[in-house]
């Protein structure tokens, strides 16, 4: 417990409770109750306990932030790159695998992470994060061929998988419930900073530099965050009540259920990425791969009702209809969002011409909307109390935006696009602290680790299975598109060039006449993409309408532990002597 007193600085709840009280009034208070006290930061009575204030929270706050954007630029600096990058691996069949590789680390590890910021250190977890993301990032900066990128942004998708939870279970242990829809929209607003300067930067280091520096930019951003974090981040908790050794809290793990969910989600992502372009869908690979992912699902969730409370997955959480709507939001939102970022950029550059740097410069009405709206909507929810109102109209204009930008086509006017993505960024800006939000008001505050690791999780999940799924669907549309409009051409050219090289590989054949045909046919393959997102964005604003009206001014999740401590600070106050 040492190593815990000097971590943080505690309000001790006795010795304030003790300056109206003489030594002996206040001396039947025993040393376990003290500790129990002063454990977890609840509210008392109005009273904050060991919430950090002033400097020290901003600074703790700036390294949450810097954490995000690393995070966040990671995620969409590499959207103006993949055109490229196909072009250099001539592998425009391995976009869904950019980001697949990565949601797919991310998703199958971060309800496992959930458990280690349960079990082990916070601080000394989220550094370890930090750390794992960088060894991926630089694989990727190096990577000499496509399947090392791919490695390389699976690694870096291990350590995301504790980072975005690692914040969000950070701020629980700095701000009360009431302060953190700010707090949120302060990250969700670095999160979209980082997605205003991840395209601009991918662009301009595509253009000008190289792809390569996409993934080099994230180390010494990385090394800022390790210090800052390291120096100045302080966790009030004791990591270790129990004094397990380092074997028996592995232990606790649930390494069965992690054991069982990695391969069920990259069976059903193999059969959804090959599926109808690869192997028939009626092929044994493909019938096989989606049968022992249902296999394996199915043993995960009798595994977790074994475990109970054990497992990465609590069953309870899903009892509950605010946390079971919160992970259905986060699936379905975490599958419209990235599913429209991947192939919007692939709009601008395949089919309006764009080049890299210009293609991050036509996404900003997106992004910056984005930014802004998470800024507001975070703040507004902690003026007006409630997160569901604000929800529910967001998501009504994610829907109509996204239904909007299925009719992008070749002569698409700037106003068009420009309003439209603008739209569509008011819509997602509460997104992304939406499902945490819900969550952290509905849960008690030791349940936050898991429960915010499980909002996560479906976000990513989504997020992985929805980019592969609109990979077949562009993929279909791209063949078909090509068949119907120029039927001269081979498509399985274009399924296995780069993004940006139709000009460049029509010039080789003779036809460029058919520049316009084929661009047409990367509509058509782009626009089955866009209806995804405009249908999980319907299913996020129906999942929203679900939710009860919550107040985050005193979250149900936390009432009743308020109310107990409440009760035993008035004994305490009493003279009165509590065993635990």
């Amino acid at each position: 417990m040492e190593e815990h007193k000097n971590e943080v600085d505690i309000y001790n709840a006795s010795d304030h409770l003790s300056k109206n009280n003489t030594p002996e009034e206040s001396a039947p208070v025993n040393i376990p109750l003290q500790k129990e006290l002063t454990s977890s930061p609840v509210e008392l009575d109005g009273e904050e306990a060991v919430y950090p204030r002033g400097l020290k929270l901003v600074v703790i706050l700036t390294a949450l932030c810097l954490a995000v954007f690393l995070v966040a630029l990671d995620q969409t600096i590499i959207a103006t790159a993949i055109p490229k990058i196909t072009d250099q691996f001539n592998s425009i069949q391995d976009i869904g695998w950019y980001g697949s590789a990565y949601l797919l680390t991310t998703t199958a590890l971060q309800p496992t992470f959930g458990r280690i910021y349960t079990i082990f250190s916070i601080k000394i977890t989220f550094v370890v994060a930090i750390v794992i993301f960088e060894i991926g990032s630089l694989v990727c900066a190096t990577a000499p061929n496509s399947t090392a990128l791919i490695i390389g942004r699976a690694v870096a998708g291990i350590g995301v998988g504790g980072l975005f939870s690692g914040a969000i279970v950070i701020l629980a242990y700095c701000l009360p419930l009431r302060k953190r829809p700010a707090a949120f929209g302060l990250i969700g607003g670095m999160w979209g900073i980082a997605s205003v300067a991840g395209p601009l930067l991918g662009g301009v280091f595509t253009d000008k530099v190289s792809w390569r520096w996409c993934f080099y930019i994230n180390l010494p951003i990385g090394a800022i965050a390790i210090a800052v974090i390291v120096v100045y981040l302080k966790i009030h908790r004791a990591n270790n009540p129990e004094n397990l050794s380092i074997l028996a809290r592995i232990m606790k793990l649930d390494l069965i259920g992690t054991v069982i969910i990695i391969p069920a989600v990259v069976c059903l992502l193999l059969a959804l990425q090959w599926g109808g372009t690869t192997y028939p869908w009626n092929s044994a690979k493909i019938i096989g791969l989606l049968v022992g992912s249902i296999l394996l699902f199915i043993l995960f969730i009798i595994s977790q009702i074994v475990l109970g409370d054990k497992g990465i997955l609590p069953p309870r959480f899903f009892k509950n209809r605010n946390t079971l709507l919160a992970y259905i939001f986060a699936f379905l939102f975490g599958a419209g969002f990235f599913a429209l970022i991947f192939y919007l950029a692939i709009y601008f550059q395949s089919v309006k011409g764009s080049s890299a740097t210009r293609a991050g410069i036509e996404l900003l009405p997106l992004l910056i909307s984005t930014v802004m709206s998470s800024i507001v909507t975070g703040g507004l929810i902690t003026v007006i109390g409630y997160y569901t109102p604000v929800m529910i109209f967001c998501m009504i204009l994610f829907a109509i935006s996204s239904g909007l930008i299925t009719t992008f086509s070749l002569t698409t006017p700037f106003a068009s696009w420009f309003g439209f993505q603008i739209i569509t960024g008011i819509g997602i800006g509460v997104g992304f602290q939406g499902g945490v939000l819900v969550v952290q008001t509905v849960v008690p505050l030791a349940d936050v680790p898991v429960g915010t690791a499980c909002v996560s999780f479906f976000q990513s999940l989504g997020g992985a299975l929805f980019i592969s799924v609109c990979q077949t669907l562009f993929q279909n549309g791209l063949k078909s598109g090509i068949e119907k409009y120029a039927p001269q051409l081979d498509p399985q050219l274009f399924l296995h060039s780069g993004a940006t090289e139709v000009q460049q590989l029509l010039a080789q054949l003779n036809q460029e006449e058919a520049i316009g045909a084929v661009r047409q046919a990367y509509v058509e393959g782009l626009t089955r993409c866009y209806w995804v997102t405009t249908a999980c964005a319907i299913g996020s604003f129906l999942a929203v309408c679900g939710l009860d009206w919550k107040s985050v001014r005193k979250g149900h999740g936390q009432e009743k532990e308020i109310e107990k401590r409440k009760e035993e600070k008035n004994k305490i106050a009493n003279g009165g002597e509590m065993t635990l």
